[in-house]
This record gives structure tokens, sequence and C-alpha cells, in this order.
């Protein structure tokens, strides 16, 4: 996932600044709110919860998120995809400016790859142990696809296939994974409800892809949006809000979740704020950063406010 706000000048190279610039630190609710979310439908719904197995999953997907966020940054630094742009770069797109700028080098970076994924593989076959084979099938999914997200000869990324691999390991892997830790089986409320994490995150990626149309078309990274333009990105963006809301509603409406989830229609206003916003603007990198910023406050408004429904059921129900 390629998110961060820019730090130059003020981390010093080899700071600890500079790693927590690396790992890209605000912006991995992405992993661990679909894991916690999972958790709660397991509680919610059958009055299931291991906490120490919830921390474990919970701690192995944010760590791993670190991994991937640092392994993105050396490939497309490698691939000249990201490239020091001062002012003129939006702050919400791009990688995390580390290996540019100068903070940290390649060596540097790849040695806190392989120590993320190191712990992130060593909690997935110890849970995999605790818990069975469903565990390691579905967390080599996951672990399978953030290499082979930018890393040769696959590079699904560079491909048209980012956005539905995010969507997918966002939220059906993520959620799906972490509730059979919890309850031993898979069920079709998970399924469902996890693809409304699943769509934002598609949002999210798009969006961020929209700014870097011209530097991903120069280095070979054809996204859906450097095949297919910035106003198909738009359309492709209000295509992931239309489907989240719209799962998140119809789950409700068919029986397969609790009505508290429809607290996650909090986001909705925002969502639709940013809409306008990104119509507005898709064409100049600078002017949408505002864009950027508002899916990232709808994610988290949408995850929150689901947990919360479900813990509302959980107490009530």
């Amino acid at each position: 996932m390629r998110l961060r706000i820019r730090t130059s000048g003020r981390a010093g190279k080899g700071s600890i600044a500079a790693w927590i610039q690396a790992v890209r630190l605000p912006f991995v609710p992405p992993s661990f709110i679909p894991v916690t979310l999972a958790a709660a439908i397991a509680w919610a719904r059958y009055s299931v919860f291991d906490p120490a197995a919830f921390l474990l999953v919970f701690a192995a997907v944010t760590i791993h998120h670190f991994g991937l966020n640092m392994l993105d940054d050396v490939l497309d630094y490698l691939h000249a995809v990201d490239q020091p742009w001062g002012d003129e770069k939006n702050p919400y797109t791009g990688g995390s400016g580390v290996l540019t700028d100068g903070l940290l080098s390649v060596t540097e970076l790849m040695g806190g790859v392989f120590a993320c994924y190191a712990f992130t593989i060593a909690t997935w076959i110890y849970l995999g142990y605790e818990k069975g084979f469903p565990v390691v099938a579905i967390g080599a999914i996951g672990i399978l696809s953030s290499i082979f997200y930018t890393v040769p000869p696959v590079r699904f990324a560079y491909r048209g296939f980012g956005e539905l691999g995010l969507l997918l390991n966002f939220g059906p892997v993520l959620v799906l994974g972490s509730y059979y830790v919890q309850r031993g089986t898979l069920d079709l409320e998970p399924l469902i409800v996890s693809l409304v994490p699943g769509f934002l995150m598609w949002s999210m990626i798009v969006i961020n892809e929209i700014p870097d149309y011209d530097e991903d078309r120069r280095s070979g990274k054809m996204n859906l949006v450097a095949r297919f333009g910035r106003r198909t990105g738009v359309l492709l963006y209000e295509a992931g809000l239309f489907c989240a809301f719209g799962i998140l509603v119809g789950s409700v409406l068919f029986g397969l979740a609790p009505l508290p989830v429809l607290l996650g229609l909090a986001a909705l206003p925002p969502a639709l704020h940013s809409v306008k916003l990104l119509r507005d603007s898709y064409l100049d990198r600078l002017k949408m950063a505002p864009a950027n910023l508002a899916i990232i406050k709808v994610y988290l408004i949408t995850g929150v406010t689901l947990i919360t429904g479900y813990l509302i059921h959980g107490f009530t129900g």
C-alpha cells in the first residue's frame, strides 16, 4: 500500500524517525482493522474469543504490513517509480521517501523487510500448528501475495492486478484467516462483511494511483489507472465506495449481519465528500491531496463503526 506523509528534513539519516517514516506507521489500519472486525464477529455471534491468538494475529499482520511497505519502497525505488519531488509531491501518495531522500539505504531497508517477514512467517507457522491447516493456506495466500505484489517476475501490481489483490487480501483473506483462528471454521457472514473493508481498500489504492499516473506509466507500472487513465480511475474509485456501502446495507437487509452494523453508514457523508473533491481535482496532484486524506478517514470511520456495531450486538443481543 503506497501511502505516506513526507517528513523530509525532520528524520535524520538512520534515525528512529527515519524507520517510523519507512514503515508508514500511521497507515497500517487496513491490516489490523479487518483482524479486529473478524474477532468482533466471532465474539458477537458465537461468544468465542481467544485473546492470545488475537494479539498474535494483530501483531503479525501489523508487522507484515511494515515489511510490505518497505519492500514496496525498495522495488519501486529500484524501478525508478518513486522519485524525489520536493514540494510538488502529493503527501499521500508514492513511497515513504526514505530512499529517495537518502535517510536509509536499500540494504538497511531490506534488513527491515527480512526481520518483519521472519516474525510474520514464524507466527503463521505457530498458529497453523495450533489452529489447523486452513490457517496455513490462508496465511500463505497473504504472504505470497505481498511478496509478489512488486517482486519480479510476477509483479502483479505492474500488470493491472494490484487493486484486485489488495481488495482480496485486505478483505476476505485477513478477515477469514483471523475469524478461523478464533472460531475454527469459516462462515458466510465474515466473508460478505469482509468485502466492505476490501472495497474501501480498492478505492484507497486507486485514488493513490491517480497522482502517480505519469510516473507509473514511464516506469512500466501498469496498474488500472496507468492503463485506462485518470478519469477511469475516478470511476473505479466511486465503484469501490458504491460496492462497500452497498454490501454493508445489503448484509443487514438480507439478515447476514446485525442491525447495529449500519453504524458503518456514518462514513457515507465523508465518502460522498471525497468523491466531490476527487472529481474537482483529479488532474492536479497537489489539489487532490484532501481527497486522498478523505478516503483514509472514510476507511477508519467505517472500520471502527463496524466493529462497534458488532460489539453492541454482542452486549445487547
